[in-house]
């Protein structure tokens, strides 16, 4: 599985990868992390939502990974199939790697 403990101790290629260093990934992280609960709380109470809060599925990686796989799907342009499969933590054992709505 790629994630951020595995790909942070090889730095070439998390840039690589990504497009940033460790650090400016990591400063731009925690970044996104101060502002993120705030807008989760926006996101879940808006008035025209159709469904109860917990209602779909929950998110199967952290925060960080998630933005990982942005970040790589901008840098790379990959498709979400390709992404399912990398990200996945039984990579090809996953039920539907298009899916990755779930996975993220």
């Amino acid at each position: 599985m790629m994630n951020y403990d595995r790909l942070s101790r090889k730095p070439l290629d998390f840039k690589s990868f990504r497009g940033l260093e460790v650090p400016e990934f990591d400063a731009l992280f925690f970044k996104i992390q101060e502002s993120y609960p705030k807008y989760e709380e926006k996101r879940l109470h808006r008035e025209d939502r159709k469904r109860r809060i917990g209602a779909s599925h929950p998110f199967k990686l952290p925060l960080r990974d998630r933005l990982l796989m942005l970040l790589m799907y901008h840098r790379l342009y990959t498709t979400s199939t390709l992404l399912g499969f990398l990200t996945s933590p039984t990579f090809f054992g996953r039920q539907s790697p298009t899916a990755v709505c779930h996975v993220c």
